[in-house]
């Protein structure tokens, strides 16, 4: 089953060195979750104040810059990972170095057909 491990954090608890290690360690689990067949995709995202909001009510779209709500925690990155289970998915999220400083979302992914292959 393939799941999205959304990664949530305030983006201003981590120094720079602290982010550069997280980056290296998340490197590294992608690489250890692409040996073991595991590793579907993921990727950092840049700060929230690169964020654009679009939404559509009553016919017009509407864009604001930043996020759609105000929270303490940042969408940060995410991981995309095909595991046998969610008990699988919860240790993979444990090994994810962001873990320590904020929320590792777990959510499966609704495989519909008509997709795009890659």
């Amino acid at each position: 089953m393939k799941y999205m491990l959304l990664i949530y954090s305030d983006e201003n608890a981590w120094t720079d060195d602290e982010q550069e290690r997280c980056y290296k360690e998340s490197v590294q689990l992608t690489q250890d979750l692409h040996a073991s067949g595991k590793y579907l995709g993921a990727s950092p995202l840049h700060s929230v104040a690169t964020a654009t909001s679009v939404r559509v009510r009553d016919g017009k779209r509407l864009v604001t810059d930043g996020p759609f709500a105000e929270t303490r925690e940042q969408l940060g990155g995410y991981f995309l990972i095909d595991a046998q289970d969610l008990d699988e998915a919860i240790a993979i999220a444990g090994r994810i170095p962001s873990v320590y400083k904020g929320t590792v979302e777990i959510r499966p992914i609704v495989e519909l057909t008509g997709l795009p292959a890659d």
